[in-house]
């Protein structure tokens, strides 16, 4: 019997089964698709932008070096600036987040789903997860104290089993997840094609009073919104010609598309599971929450659900949870979801056609030209700014650690590789406090204490404690057993 079966080898699959394998759990991945390779997963139409709460989350697990590697990406991050609605943030306008400290991360990065999912499959196999590729799950069966997955012709027994299956995920219908939300306002398709006269479309994101096209590149990737209700989905052919007429009416012009390479469709049907547990069964990413891909939220969201789930899904395993702290996961992830599924759900309806629509634009342009405006946004896209209610008052408690550093070089994001909870003692006062229990403690003085005297860090980076109100003995009880 495996510990934990995840059904889904994407990112948000293989990043969880890092977190729960580097507690030493026994992990079982289990993939449909039989080839981790495809044109959708590399560069042009596989390129993603990781936030820089992501970035983190990649730096704090010792993998973003590999990542900056097999990604191709520079020393230098884009600009943190962003978009609402394909209107642009000026980045020079962005004040920086309370309680941030000077980090090796800072920014967002541009990267590829091949990329994201070949270190993590590195990873994986380095902490013994096995991976099973070219299965379909076609049953899923709980007991009291079990889960037997059916896939392929064979059954695997599990402790817990989570999906992160994607958007049609077959575990979240299978354990009878509520999948609630909103329809579709808009068609959008993704497609790599050679045009005639690609001079005659601007690049970068254009908002028109038919819809919206992005140009990102030169050799033909090119997106477009069609506010149909979503009536073309995936079900429907994706011909030339058809996808000709909608980038003419889009665009406003007669550019002329001569071959298509590959192409895609979506909608921004915007829809969320009630609850992210059922019994045995979890989900996590676009099992559990879709919607639009406006700002790249979720890929984001996703890999915040593997980093939040994965220590306390293995501390639960392992016998040392507290009471409840699973069910944690989807008290504090399932507000995140929800909010990004609003934050597509207002980007749609700036974009979609119409005087009001127009309107609309304009006071928003105004706004993201003014300092509070640009912070704003900036700040959710980051996802820096996301603050968990763990109980505290404290301004610190709930939201990503500080990248503390020691005197010697020691920084928050090299102790935390391992996974564990970590105390910071500045003043060397806590010691007896943690003597016994599983948590990596440092003391000593940092460069920028921002006035603390000590910090207790959750595996995931998020701060438990901060000196007060809560007493510290509280705190380790609560989420660091």
């Amino acid at each position: 019997m495996y510990d934990v079966v995840i059904v889904g080898a994407g990112p948000v699959g293989l990043f969880l089964a890092c977190e729960v394998g580097l507690a030493g759990c026994s992990v079982l991945v289990i993939e449909r698709e039989s080839e981790g390779q495809s044109p959708w997963r590399a560069h042009p139409l596989g390129m993603r932008g990781l936030s820089a709460a992501s970035v983190e989350a990649f730096s704090r697990r010792g993998m973003l070096a590999e990542l900056k590697t097999a990604s191709g990406a520079g020393d230098e991050p884009p600009r943190a600036g962003g978009h609402f609605a394909g209107m642009m943030v000026d980045a020079d306008q962005v004040d920086e987040l309370p309680f941030r400290l000077p980090s090796l991360v800072t920014g967002p990065m541009l990267t590829s789903l091949e990329a994201v999912e070949s270190v993590l499959a590195e990873r994986a196999a380095k902490l013994g997860v096995e991976i099973e590729r070219g299965t379909a799950v076609s049953g899923v069966t709980q007991y009291d104290d079990h889960v037997v997955v059916s896939a392929g012709e064979r059954e695997y027994a599990a402790r817990w089993v989570v999906g992160c299956d994607g958007g049609h995920s077959v575990v979240r219908a299978l354990a009878g997840f509520e999948f609630a939300g909103t329809p579709p306002e808009f068609t959008g398709y993704v497609m790599h094609a050679t045009l005639a006269d690609p001079e005659k479309l601007r690049p970068g994101f254009n908002l028109t009073p038919t819809g919206m096209y992005l140009v990102m590149q030169a050799d033909g990737h090119v997106a477009m919104m069609d506010f149909d209700g979503g009536a073309y989905d995936r079900s429907q052919e994706l011909t030339r010609g058809h996808l000709q007429e909608v980038l003419r009416r889009v665009s406003d012009t007669d550019v002329t598309v001569i071959d298509v390479r590959l192409a895609s469709s979506f909608t921004d049907r915007a829809m969320q599971t009630t609850t992210y547990r059922n019994g045995r069964v979890l989900v996590a990413g676009d099992a559990a929450h879709i919607h639009a891909p406006l700002g790249g939220q979720g890929l984001n969201t996703g890999l915040g659900d593997a980093m939040n789930l994965g220590w306390k899904l293995a501390a639960t395993v392992r016998g040392q949870a507290p009471d409840g702290l699973l069910d944690t996961y989807t008290s504090e992830r399932h507000p995140i979801g929800a909010a990004v599924l609003d934050w597509t759900r207002a980007q749609a309806m700036v974009m979609r056609p119409g005087p009001s629509a127009g309107a609309m634009q304009g006071l928003i342009r105004d706004l993201l030209g003014t300092r509070d405006g640009a912070t704003y946004v900036s700040r959710k896209l980051s996802g820096l700014a996301l603050r968990y209610d763990v109980g505290s008052e404290h301004p610190l408690v709930g939201r990503n650690a500080p990248d503390f550093q020691f005197e010697d070089g020691t920084r928050l994001g090299d102790l935390l590789q391992d996974g564990r909870a970590v105390v910071l003692d500045f003043r060397g006062n806590l010691q007896d406090s943690v003597a016994g229990k599983d948590i990596r403690y440092v003391a000593g003085p940092v460069l920028d204490d921002l006035g603390l005297d000590a910090v207790l860090v959750r595996p995931d980076g998020v701060v438990a404690w901060a000196g007060d109100p809560e007493p510290f003995e509280d705190a380790v009880r609560r989420w660091a057993a």
